[in-house]
């Protein structure tokens, strides 16, 4: 029996040195603008996936990426081979059907790591808004039902698109938060201005710390960082965001610590790569994680620990990606 069970054991493992990764391989990854934050993070992220494939493989960086938030669409549309995303928009996009969200209907897409990150939604009023209403929460405002004057980045965006969330997770629908309010939605220059003049009272985005717009104004104009309630950001982590804190002094004049939800960066791929491939992919993004730092300080944030958690990837991982993470003892979420 012992015999049976140690050449059962040697037939397995040399099932699996066969069905290694031997052969080049030639991928595409989407990413931004060149010269853009979201192009630099691709290609430090490039740089490790190399090195991870055999001898005369390729990743060609293209320009095609829509941002994190259409970004599911082009793996579902056989577009690239790899794109950077967000966990939030990930989920959405696998989960909803196109009529229930612009980028619905992709069920074609799997993660290969999540936390590649430490973005959060950040809500600021203006100190004088704060003055002149005594409002101190957006759970007041909208039960007080107040005309607030609120700015946000473009549809499409990130930001946009967590603004409405933050919304919704208050118990209430844009729809009916409009009737009340007047959302202006444009560019971030506009969006420091407006609030340098207080032609708007609030803002909502979803943010690194040290982004270059909020830092501005709160460095030029008095603000107040709002705390979600905890019922609103379970409500959050419920529609796919995860729970991040952003420290005190993160802005000028933060004293305290603010709780609440990001979503962060993950790696999309086809759910139909090849599994040696996407597991060669995702041990070549976990064991260098100090080097894609070196390029992109953010990604100094991902944790291995958490990589395959689905909060932080969206998208189911890919079989590949399972089998790497259970090989070396992280906690799966399937």
């Amino acid at each position: 029996m012992k015999k049976i069970l140690a050449l059962s054991l040697i037939l397995a493992f040399a099932a699996a040195a066969s069905a290694e990764l031997t052969q080049p391989v030639n991928l595409t990854f989407a990413a931004q603008e060149v010269g853009t934050g979201a192009y630099s993070v691709a290609a430090a992220i490039q740089s490790v996936l190399v090195k991870g494939l055999p001898q005369g493989s390729t990743i060609d960086l293209t320009t095609n990426s829509p941002g994190g938030v259409g970004a599911p669409m082009l793996i579902q549309n056989e577009d690239c081979d790899l794109i950077v995303s967000n966990a939030g928009p990930s989920l959405w996009s696998y989960e909803r059907t196109p009529d229930q969200y612009q980028f619905g209907g992709c069920k074609d897409v799997r993660s290969i790591g999540g936390g590649l990150g430490h973005t959060f939604t950040n809500v600021m009023f203006t100190k004088k808004f704060v003055d002149e209403t005594g409002i101190t929460t957006l759970e007041e405002l909208i039960a007080k039902k107040h005309p607030v004057k609120i700015v946000t980045k473009k549809n499409g965006s990130l930001g946009e698109l967590t603004a409405e969330r933050v919304i919704e997770a208050c118990g209430i629908s844009v729809e009916e938060f409009n009737s009340f309010a007047k959302w202006e939605k444009t560019g971030t220059d506009a969006i420091k201005s407006g609030l340098q003049d207080d032609l708007y009272e609030m803002t909502i985005d979803h943010i690194d710390a040290g982004q270059a717009t909020t830092t501005e104004i709160a460095l030029t104009h008095d603000m107040f960082f709002v705390q979600l309630s905890d019922a609103t950001l379970a409500n959050m982590q419920k529609m796919g965001y995860a729970p991040i804190v952003m420290p005190a002094g993160t802005w000028n004049k933060q004293d305290k610590d603010i709780k609440t939800m990001g979503s962060q960066q993950n790696v999309l791929v086809p759910a139909a790569m090849d599994e040696e491939l996407a597991y060669a992919l995702t041990k070549a993004i976990c064991e260098n994680k100090d080097e894609m730092a070196k390029f992109v300080a953010s990604l100094g944030w991902f944790d291995l620990k958490t990589a395959a958690r689905k909060e932080l990837n969206g998208a189911p991982l890919h079989p590949g990606a399972i089998r790497y993470y259970k090989e070396i003892g992280v906690q799966v979420d399937e």
